[in-house]
């Protein structure tokens, strides 16, 4: 069930970097739907399902998460750390977070600097904290998901739900002329650099992200600037980015698979961030590339909120393209 697998997907720990644990997870769930699975370099999976001869058709969605890594252990066995990804420290701060080792604790900013932060894991001591952390080790925020009615609430949607819909959409694949590779990248968050080499290994005629967008349906800005998405209004069909020009054939595509199969969508134009896609299209002699983004308020906070309408309204559109 789509939801089952959402809720499971992000509650597993993995930051640029160390998405190991993700892959292990979904390797074992998409072994049954697919004919090939392996693993790069770059710990992205890439699980092959052939078809009769038709085009090869590249599907994503990154597997990592923003987070923390120490950069030092102070005296009084505070660690201080830097960012992994995109993390703006107002969000973050007084958040609760797992480390590598599995210890718990708090990231707070330092008092007059709002972005110098410091994770207190109870230690009382350097030599206490150096048994539970060490400088590279990483840490993630540990939330909770909050279940609210259509819309679910947990960190790090971004990009576990786009990673949902590609495990789901492979799950319920029929038989296709066309050979679809799913492919769950690492270190998007980092400068899409899994996507970088995938695209290169794959070779794909199409490739298609599966990432969020904001949902800017909220009190504050609806009034006072431009909407990207709503919340369930249906998945959304990226124009542009700031990493892409979405191919117009394969605008076209999904919008017509969508209105033939009755299926709500959005567009899209995002003036900032990117996706896969940015990476992927510009590989070799190019790509005609595109993305559905599932709608998400709070992006990069730890209450990232999705709608499950727009969740399964992706799948949809998905297996009717395909």
């Amino acid at each position: 069930m789509l939801k089952d697998t959402l809720i499971k997907l992000v509650s597993i720990p993995g930051p640029s970097g160390f998405e190991d644990a993700c892959a292990a997870y979904i390797a074992e769930e998409i072994k049954p739907y697919v004919d090939e699975i392996k693993k790069d370099v770059m710990g992205n999976l890439i699980c092959v399902k052939k078809g009769k001869g038709g085009k090869r058709i590249m599907l994503c969605g990154h597997m990592d998460q923003i987070g923390f890594m120490v950069t030092a252990i102070e005296k009084d066995g505070f660690l201080r750390v830097t960012n992994l990804g995109g993390v703006n420290p107002v969000n973050m701060q007084a958040q609760h977070v797992v480390m590598k080792s599995g210890a718990k604790g708090i990231v707070f900013t330092e008092t007059g600097n709002d972005k110098a932060m410091f994770i207190d894991i109870g230690a009382e001591n350097a030599e206490e904290a150096k048994k539970l952390a060490s400088v590279g080790d990483w840490a993630v925020i540990d939330g909770v998901v909050t279940e609210m009615g259509n819309r679910i609430s947990a960190p790090y949607m971004d990009d576990r739900c786009g990673c949902a819909v590609v495990l789901e959409t492979m799950k319920n694949l029929k038989e296709t002329d066309n050979e679809v590779v799913a492919v769950f990248t690492t270190q998007e968050e980092v400068g899409l650099r899994g996507a970088t080499t995938a695209g290169f290994t794959v070779d794909p005629d199409m490739a298609i992200a599966l990432d969020v967008t904001l949902a800017q349906d909220v009190p504050s800005v609806k009034k006072t600037a431009y909407v990207v998405s709503e919340l369930g209004k249906g998945a959304a069909i990226k124009i542009m980015d700031r990493g892409i020009i979405s191919h117009p054939s394969v605008v076209a595509a999904m919008k017509e698979a969508a209105e033939k199969a009755g299926i709500p969508y959005q567009m899209e134009v995002l003036t900032a961030g990117s996706t896969d896609v940015g990476a992927i299209h510009k590989g070799r002699s190019g790509v005609a590339s595109g993305c559905i983004s599932i709608p998400c308020r709070y992006v990069h906070a730890p209450c990232e909120t999705i709608d499950l309408r727009d969740l399964q309204g992706a799948v949809d559109l998905l297996l009717n393209l395909l």
